[in-house]
C-alpha cells in the first residue's frame, strides 16, 4: 500500500507571502488598518507598511505629494498627526477642504481682495468657547469649516455673493464665528438659529438652525421672511437654501468655481444662468440669468421679487453695416397662475444702447409675482444706423423664475 499523504497546513493569514497580504490590507480602511496592530506581530508591521497610508492621506485630508515632501513625513505619520488634530470632522473634512480649496484657486486671479479678506482657522478651544456660550453644539461640519477659515473680515464684496439694481445693493460676508454668536437668537421666531453671512448694507443674513425649533429641521440653512400681515413678531417664515452646512456650502462653490455666477467688478453676483436661455436673431444673441432676492420678497403676502441680467451681443464676425440702436421693448409676463401682462416701452432702463460688431451691451431689471413662479419672454425693436427706416425684432427667449423652497411660519400655523 501507498503511504498516506501528510495532512497540509491550513491556510492563514500569517502564513500568506507578504505581497498578498499587502494587496489585501490596501484594501482595508483606516479603521480596520489600526485594528491589524492588535492582531498579531506580523500584520502589525505590515499595517503599518507606509504606502498603504498614502491612499488614506489623499481620500480623508487631501494631503498632495508635494506637502508630505515639504514636511518631510511618512504617509502614516502625517494621517496620525491630521487625525489628532481634525479627526473628529474625518467624515466632513475632505468635502469641506476640497471646497475651500476650489473656491481660493477660482478666486485668486479674479477677486484677490475677497481671498485676502478670510481670516485663518479658528482653534477649537474658540469653537468649544462659542459652544458654551450659546448653549448648543455647533454642527461638526461648521466646526470643520471654522477650522480651516474662521469667516472673514466684514468687508465689500462679501464672499457669499453680491446682487445690485440700480436702488438696492446686497453682498453677504461669511461671519467669523465670534460675530456670528453674538448674534445667536433666542427670540420666538429664529429660536437657537445662528447667522452665517451679514450684509453691512441691508442687514441681510442667512442663518443655520443648530437645534430643532419652530418647524425648522436642525443643521437647515435659510433666509428669514417675517410674515407682514400676522400681527405675531414670532410669525417668521423662511427661505430655505440648503439642508446642512455642507450642503450649502459645497453647492454655492460649485455655483462659483464651474462660473455659473458671473464675476463683475471683483465681486461674485449670484445670477443664475440655463445655457437653453439663449436667442439668436440674425448676428445679435439675447441671453438672459436671473436671481430670486429674498430680502425684498414675502411669503405673506406673496410678493416674490426677482432680478434679471440680460447680455446683448452682436457677432464680431457681422458687417460695420449691420451697426443698429435699441428703440423699443415688448415683454409678455405670465404667472403661474396663467395670468398675462404684456408691457411695451421705449429703450431699456432709460437707454437706447447702439450695438455694433463684436460689441456686448448688459443691462439689470427685475419684476415681481404674487406667484411663487413665473416666466418672461418678449422683443427688442431695433433700427439700422445706416439704414434708419430699416427697423426689426429681435427675440428674448423665454426665461423662468421660480423662488427657493420655503415653510411658513409655526405662529402662523396655529394661529
Amino acid at each position: 500500500m501507498a503511504a498516506a499523504e501528510p495532512e497540509s497546513a491550513p491556510l492563514t493569514l500569517e502564513s500568506l507571502p507578504t505581497d498578498p497580504l499587502l494587496l489585501i490590507l490596501s484594501f482595508l480602511d483606516y479603521r480596520d488598518l489600526i485594528n491589524c496592530c492588535y492582531v498579531s506581530r506580523r500584520l502589525s508591521q505590515l499595517s503599518s507598511h507606509d504606502p498603504l497610508w498614502r491612499r488614506h492621506c489623499k481620500k480623508y485630508w487631501l494631503i498632495s505629494e508635494e506637502e508630505k515632501t515639504q514636511k518631510n513625513q511618512c504617509w502614516k505619520s502625517l494621517f496620525i498627526d491630521t487625525y489628532s488634530d481634525v479627526g473628529r470632522y474625518i467624515d466632513h473634512y475632505a468635502a469641506i477642504k476640497k471646497a475651500w480649496d476650489d473656491l481660493k484657486r477660482y478666486l485668486e486671479p479674479r477677486c484677490p481682495r475677497m481671498v485676502l479678506s478670510l481670516k485663518e482657522g479658528a482653534r477649537e478651544e474658540d469653537l468649544d468657547a462659542v459652544e458654551a456660550q450659546i448653549g448648543c453644539k455647533l454642527p461638526d461640519d461648521y466646526r470643520c469649516s471654522y477650522r480651516i477659515h474662521n469667516g472673514q473680515k466684514l468687508v465689500v464684496p462679501g464672499l457669499l455673493g453680491s446682487m445690485a439694481l440700480s436702488n438696492h445693493y446686497r453682498s453677504e460676508d461669511l461671519l467669523d464665528v465670534d460675530t456670528a454668536a453674538g448674534g445667536f437668537q433666542q427670540r420666538q421666531g429664529l429660536k437657537y438659529c445662528l447667522p452665517l453671512t451679514f450684509c453691512i448694507h441691508t442687514g441681510l443674513s442667512q442663518y443655520i438652525a443648530v437645534e430643532a425649533a419652530e418647524g425648522r429641521n436642525k443643521n437647515e440653512v435659510f433666509y428669514q421672511c417675517p410674515d407682514q400681515m400676522a400681527r405675531n413678531p414670532a410669525a417668521i417664515d423662511m427661505f430655505i437654501i440648503g439642508a446642512t452646512f455642507t450642503d450649502w456650502f459645497t453647492s454655492y462653490v460649485s455655483s462659483v468655481v464651474s462660473g455659473g455666477f458671473p464675476i463683475i467688478r471683483d465681486q461674485i453676483f449670484r445670477y443664475v444662468h440655463d445655457p437653453e436661455c439663449v436667442a439668436t436673431t440674425g448676428d445679435i444673441t439675447v441671453s438672459v440669468s436671473t436671481s430670486f432676492l429674498p430680502e425684498l420678497s414675502s411669503v405673506h403676502p406673496p410678493h416674490y421679487f426677482f432680478t434679471y441680467r440680460i447680455r446683448i451681443e452682436m457677432s464680431k464676425d457681422a458687417l460695420p453695416e449691420k451697426a443698429c440702436q435699441l428703440d423699443s421693448r415688448y415683454w409678455r409676463i405670465t404667472n403661474a397662475k396663467g395670468d398675462v401682462e404684456e408691457v411695451q416701452g421705449p429703450g431699456v432702463v432709460g437707454e437706447f444702447p447702439i450695438i455694433s460688431p463684436g460689441r456686448v451691451y448688459e443691462y439689470t431689471s427685475c419684476t415681481t409675482f404674487s406667484t411663487t413662479s413665473g416666466y418672461m419672454e418678449g422683443y427688442y425693436t431695433f433700427h439700422f444706423l445706416y439704414f434708419k427706416d430699416k427697423i426689426f425684432n429681435v427675440a428674448i427667449p423665454r426665461f423662468h423664475m421660480a423662488c427657493p423652497t420655503f415653510r411658513v411660519s409655526i405662529a402662523r400655523l396655529v394661529g
